[in-house]
């Protein structure tokens, strides 16, 4: 099989190209240049928010074409209308996001989109842009030759965005860590490496439309997420359970201060953590263990010396020092 990966340097662009590249494919890599393409792919480079930033695309055939953009949706369609002669399947990485808010706990492929997004469109907000992105592939390659990856939660080595590395910072530095409760609440995510092979196995099984893309609810927790991070980095933290209410009556901002967690029975949680998947499931959805994503990450972030990149077109993540430290020593945790 032959990839063209737009992008390809970063978490999971990366990713893709790796399990690529593990599978045999032949594998092109175009990028702006500011970071290697992995070994063993072949690099373009453009930029493509530029004038003729798609030149080095002008010849070239493939069987799939993988995009993670999440801008301008008319990136999208000018890469589209290029290639849709020349390659034979568009996947397009979307987002959970694209559902009307906020959709109901269960909610699958069928239920209500964002409104006033277009494939025409500038960029504008990350719901509608990935939505556009969604229309311009569609328009570009139709719906049968067309696949929209609705992702969760992406976790896993290379992350850039700042929410399993906060976690594993915070629990090597130790001590009394607040732990968003209840233990049992159910997290839907996906492992950066299983997204990247449903993708490739998708494109091989010549699937088309849109794909919820995360675990089943419970495969993992927030205890046993947060479980394997303090005992991977070395035991050295002491979590201390919380109820949603006292973290939500600090004002303590679910999903960006507490990465992953969002309380209970709320709309961001059924938004979040309660997506039906069966549809990504029956075409080969496969979840590794919370506990090996934990492990392979923290072996990632210590091989980079401790710091994980961070884009800069989103928001940092994590709780400040003190702020944890007043709830904490309010004899709130257990």
């Amino acid at each position: 099989m032959r990839l063209l990966m737009l992008g390809g340097t970063e978490f999971a662009g990366r990713a893709v190209v790796e399990a690529a590249l593990g599978r045999g494919w032949d594998v092109t890599v175009f990028h702006r240049g500011r970071r290697e393409a992995p070994p063993g792919a072949r690099s373009l480079l453009g930029d493509r928010t530029a004038p003729d930033g798609l030149a080095s695309l002008a010849e070239g055939e493939w069987d799939v074409v993988v995009d993670t953009w999440s801008a301008a949706p008319h990136a999208v369609r000018d890469t589209a209308r290029l290639l849709r002669g020349r390659a034979d399947r568009y996947v397009y990485v979307s987002s959970c996001s694209v559902y009307a808010w906020a959709p109901p706990a269960g909610y699958g492929e069928d239920a209500p989109l964002v409104e006033g997004a277009s494939a025409e469109a500038g960029q504008t907000d990350y719901l509608r842009d990935k939505r556009g992105g969604e229309l311009a592939a569609v328009e570009g390659f139709g719906a049968d030759r067309s696949v929209l990856v609705r992702a969760g939660l992406i976790l896993g080595p290379y992350e850039n965005v700042g929410r399993l590395p906060w976690w594993l910072t915070r629990m090597a530095r130790g001590g009394p860590v607040l732990a968003p409760g209840p233990r049992g609440l159910p997290l839907q995510y996906v492992d950066v490496r299983d997204l990247a092979e449903w993708i490739l196995g998708a494109a091989e099984q010549g699937l088309s439309g849109p794909y919820n893309l995360m675990s089943p609810q419970g495969h993992a927790t927030m205890g046993t997420l947060l479980d394997a991070c303090a005992r991977v980095t070395g035991g050295a933290a002491e979590l201390r359970w919380t109820e949603p209410e006292v973290i939500l009556d600090a004002g303590i901002e679910p999903w960006i201060q507490l990465p992953v967690w969002v309380p209970p029975g709320s709309d961001m949680h059924d938004a979040l953590h309660s997506a039906d998947v069966s549809r990504a499931l029956a075409a080969g959805l496969r979840c590794r263990p919370v506990e090996e994503t934990v492990a392979d990450t923290w072996s990632w972030l210590r091989s980079i010396g401790g710091v994980a990149p961070q884009r800069t077109d989103r928001t940092r993540k994590g709780l400040d020092p003190e702020v944890e430290a007043k709830v904490l020593a309010a004899g709130t945790g257990a």
